[in-house]
């Protein structure tokens, strides 16, 4: 995503997603192979396995996207912003020990371990499809229970509106973070995101904690992160530290970068586009032929009464 201040990346690091895609939909298949050996095996998760119980309200009638595509094909900038940087960069992560303050505005504020959150409610699987704002998308078996559960835990107050989310800030643990030569003018770190609280309670947002049946990889934000599949991806929080409750719109890391680029609420709006591209169509990894960007991510039927009124062109 190019920043137009300081030069934040270079225009090679976000190319315009129809010449960006060909190309790599080409390179996600050769690396696939390398990392089977060469033959046509698929590559399996290497994170222990997680026990959940499928949610057959939460399917979709289409094949996962392989887990060699959804864990080597990443936007994590912390780890730097190729596609393959996350994993091959996400040792550097240690997810053990992990815990997530849970605070603001909220009757009983708390500190969570990972453990905690793992016990907290039943875990099942729910098969989400997700869209990119760069114009590409993937179907994902995740791992979790909807956040509504641990944020009814900390009793939000009356005066909350919106929850903040914080990625963890640790330059030993994520290599961009660090100041330097190459990443001078990244984000303003550490990352954060935020939801409205109606959109935080709704229940397809995911407090998530695998995928593909195993616990998340560091490279796809390990080990605690949101899934909100209506909208673009990066509003989907990795590597969660920091749940907060407030009663204004929270500075968000890509808002605060590129204002008129990425905007609060990004939904997925295949009739708003983004000022370099269309967001009319999309390319599913895996397959070559575009296909037509769905409202909300094909999610309006349980998203859309969450924004009526509101002139989603302008609220984008």
């Amino acid at each position: 995503m190019l920043i137009r201040r300081r030069a934040m990346f270079r225009e090679s690091d976000i190319t315009d997603p129809g010449l960006y895609l060909n190309r790599r939909a080409f390179m996600t298949g050769v690396a696939a192979l390398a990392l089977s050996g060469g033959n046509a095996e698929a590559a399996a998760p290497t994170t222990p396995e997680l026990k959940a119980t499928p949610n057959p309200s939460y399917r979709l009638d289409e094949k996962a996207t392989k887990f060699e595509d959804a864990s080597t094909y990443n936007n994590f900038y912390e780890f730097g912003v190729n596609k393959d940087d996350p994993a091959r960069l996400a040792q550097t992560l240690k997810p053990r020990p992990w815990s997530v303050k849970v605070d603001g505005l909220a009757a009983k504020p708390k500190t969570f371990d990972i453990d905690d959150v793992l016990k907290m409610a039943p875990l099942e699987e729910r098969v989400y499809a997700l869209r990119c704002v760069e114009g590409w998308s993937m179907v994902i078996p995740w791992i979790g229970f909807p956040l509504a559960v641990l944020l009814k835990r900390v009793e939000p107050t009356g005066a909350a509106k919106y929850v903040e989310f914080t990625t963890l800030m640790d330059p030993e643990q994520f290599p961009a973070q660090k100041k330097g030569l190459f990443n001078f003018g990244s984000l303003d770190w550490p990352y954060t995101e935020g939801l409205r609280l109606d959109e935080a309670m709704h229940p397809l947002t995911l407090l998530t904690v695998g995928m593909y049946g195993h616990v998340l990889p560091n490279q796809n934000g390990a080990p605690i992160r949101i899934v909100v599949p209506w909208k673009y991806g990066f509003k989907s929080a990795k590597s969660i530290v920091r749940i907060r409750l407030t009663s204004d719109e929270p500075k968000t890391a890509w808002n605060k970068a590129a204002p008129n680029e990425y905007g609060f609420y990004s939904n997925v709006n295949p009739k708003v586009d983004h000022p370099r591209w269309s967001q009319a169509t999309e390319r599913r990894i895996g397959e070559f032929r575009r296909r037509p960007t769905l409202m909300f991510n094909g999610y309006g039927d349980q998203v859309a009464s969450l924004y009526a009124g509101m002139d989603l062109k302008k609220l984008y």
